[in-house]
């Protein structure tokens, strides 16, 4: 099966550092594919780079075609999308507003399915959609930035740690749905410090160090190496 995305001997650098040296990953239809690692190990700064916000060396193509040249809003339009680390919303806006800013690419017909999508998948936010942004619970928000991503109706999604400073049965509902958006045909590209959650939900992982890949393959022979258990695997971030 060819590769949805493609990221070929890429490297991103701020100044004189290089946070990412060299690095080969792909996403393939139907897929989730996880990158972990150590906070700092790079992986936020590889999902900004493929996203266009920093720019890089290296190659990355998304459904064949080159992408490199490509803005933030070209990328979105051609079906990648990115929900950010800190979800980024606009806190004085509605939930409803903040979805409608997701489809602002696509045609309202389009944009009207995703926000019945959205509200399938997140029920809560259907109840609070005249509700201000700012206002929402943690959980809450980390459920709009993904509705938001959504919106744009995107074949793959990119999650930065969904899972950072929610409770359990919070991280445990995002998964599960992230889970139902493979189900949907939405390949989803996630990048967590939570190993244990990423690593039972994915079908293949790559561990990130220091701005490296140190070891990739499935998902389950990830989580049974001595080295990810030791390091990754003896604690929970969520």
């Amino acid at each position: 099966m060819s590769a949805l995305l493609q990221i070929s001997d890429v490297s991103v650098s701020y100044g004189k550092v290089e946070a990412v040296r060299s690095v080969n990953l792909e996403v393939r239809p139907r897929e989730i594919v996880t990158v972990v690692g150590a906070n700092g190990a790079g992986k936020t700064t590889l999902l900004s780079a493929t996203m266009g916000i920093f720019p890089l060396k290296g190659r990355v193509t998304f459904e064949g075609v080159d992408i490199d040249r490509l803005d933030i809003e070209d990328r979105v339009a051609a079906g990648l999308s990115l929900v950010p680390e800190h979800r980024e919303l606009f806190a004085t806006m509605t939930v409803e507003d903040n979805l409608e800013l997701g489809a602002f690419r696509i045609a309202k017909s389009v944009a009207a399915q995703s926000q019945e999508r959205v509200y399938g998948l997140f029920p809560r936010l259907k109840e609070r959609r005249k509700q201000l942004a700012g206002t929402l619970s943690g959980g809450e928000q980390q459920m709009l930035a993904m509705g938001r991503a959504l919106m744009g109706a995107p074949k793959l999604l990119m999650l930065d740690e969904p899972s950072l400073g929610l409770a359990p049965i919070i991280v445990a509902d995002i998964f599960r749905i992230v889970g139902e958006l493979r189900e949907a045909g939405v390949s989803v590209l996630l990048v967590e410090q939570n190993a244990k959650a990423a690593l039972a939900i994915a079908d293949r992982a790559y561990v990130m160090e220091l701005g490296e890949f140190v070891l990739d393959g499935k998902a389950s022979e990830v989580a049974e190496n001595e080295q990810v258990v030791a390091s990754y695997l003896g604690f929970s971030h969520a």
